[in-house]
């Protein structure tokens, strides 16, 4: 099995390359940023045909990095967008792990599943704002969209990959990140640095700061009703502090099936990689359920007063259209803008809300091609950053 990897130095594209090499597969392809150290390691220990990284600069650090070291194998370097779509369908490619993060990472997974390739997709932003476009390639090339977010990893087996009938009820859980139980007057005295501290999970910056604000899990409730075919009243958030129950499925003769496990990536990570097969994991602690930090499951409501961002989710959906898309590049400026200490952490979701209602009426059209939606998601980061 040959995996090409988008997004290999960040949090899952590492975790991902320990269940590869674990797994004894092959890596035929790399994409990466601009961590050309991190890079140059992954490059001399998979020897993977193709690289991309970000732009020319990077290109060029990482080709001197390259010649300091001993390698007998020849590994072909691009950049840019171009560069990510052709690692994207590398020769001899198996299964796509997509996980570079933001919009950024639509068009590789789009090229991958138009060419017949699976993708194991960690990207939820892609599913967000371009899922109609998505859910196309991969009918066009008759491939596969399973989910490595450890959310969607669970329902997707519990639904054993099929939809979501109109009588069954997701439930989508979530550790409440490090703000759970705060007022609105607290938020808004959190710092950067208070926002990235999260108590379960260790991620990247953008999705560290998503997780405080909930905008993560709004952004999967979006992500959950284009992969199972639900409604936006079919799908239900809950806090779960102990992160052992990933998610459950009510089905419509009353029976729950749930999900469990103690929390780690590389789990929902092998799942996507050697699904439909079953294949032992010889990297994460067996789960035991007297073990004292699974022994007590608490299950609580959001508060949607202090958290807004899934209530937001909610409305893009029913509106539909450019709503989604317009939600996702509204959160990822307004992040950005937060990381740089530019605006409060409450501003976030109050920045998304008004990118909401002044693109109420876009035209649908935007979204009818891979360039359309890029330039609309462009748009509206760049007017979100200017408010």
């Amino acid at each position: 099995m040959k995996i090409a990897v988008l997004g290999s130095t960040g949090s899952i594209g590492t975790q991902a390359l320990e269940v590869i090499r674990a797994l004894g597969y092959e890596v035929s392809a790399l994409v990466a940023g601009s961590n050309i150290d991190l890079l140059a390691e992954q490059i001399e220990m998979f020897a993977p045909q193709l690289v991309s990284v970000r732009d020319e600069a990077a290109k060029s650090r990482l080709h001197a990095a390259l010649s300091g070291r001993r390698a007998d194998h020849k590994t072909e370097l691009l950049c840019g967008p171009a560069g990510a779509v052709q690692a994207a369908v590398a020769a001899g490619t198996d299964r796509v792990l997509a996980a570079v993060s933001g919009f950024a990472g639509m068009p590789p997974v789009v090229a991958a599943l138009r060419a017949g390739i699976d993708v194991a997709l960690a990207n939820k932003e892609t599913l967000v704002s371009a899922g109609s476009l998505v859910k196309a390639a991969a009918a066009a090339g008759g491939a596969r969209i399973i989910p490595v977010d450890s959310e969607h990893a669970a329902v997707f087996q519990c639904l054993q990959g099929k939809p979501v009938s109109a009588d069954e009820t997701i439930f989508l859980t979530c550790s409440g990140g490090p703000f759970f139980g705060r007022s609105r007057s607290d938020l808004a005295r959190v710092t950067v640095q208070d926002a990235l501290a999260h108590p379960t999970w260790q991620m990247g910056r953008k999705i560290s700061i998503d997780s405080a604000t909930l905008m993560n899990k709004a952004l999967e409730v979006i992500e959950a009703s284009v992969l199972f075919g639900a409604q936006a009243d079919q799908i239900r958030v809950i806090v779960h502090r102990e992160s052992i129950v990933h998610s459950m499925v009510a089905f419509a003769d009353g029976s729950v099936l749930a999900q469990l496990g103690f929390p780690d990536m590389r789990l929902a990570i092998q799942q996507a990689l050697t699904y439909p097969a079953v294949v032992k994991n010889t990297l994460l602690k067996p789960f035991d359920p007297t073990d004292e930090k699974a022994a007590t499951l608490t299950f609580q409501p959001v508060d949607d007063e202090s958290f807004p961002a899934i209530m937001l989710a909610r409305e893009a959906l029913r509106r539909g259209g450019t709503a989604p898309l317009v939600l996702n590049a509204a959160n990822e400026a307004a992040v950005s803008l937060f990381l740089q200490e530019k605006i409060p952490f409450l501003q976030i979701t109050e920045l998304v809300s008004d990118a909401l209602e002044r693109y109420r009426h876009w035209s649908i059209g935007s979204l009818e091609t891979a360039g359309g939606m890029m330039d609309l998601h462009r748009t509206v980061m760049s007017d979100v950053r200017r408010r």
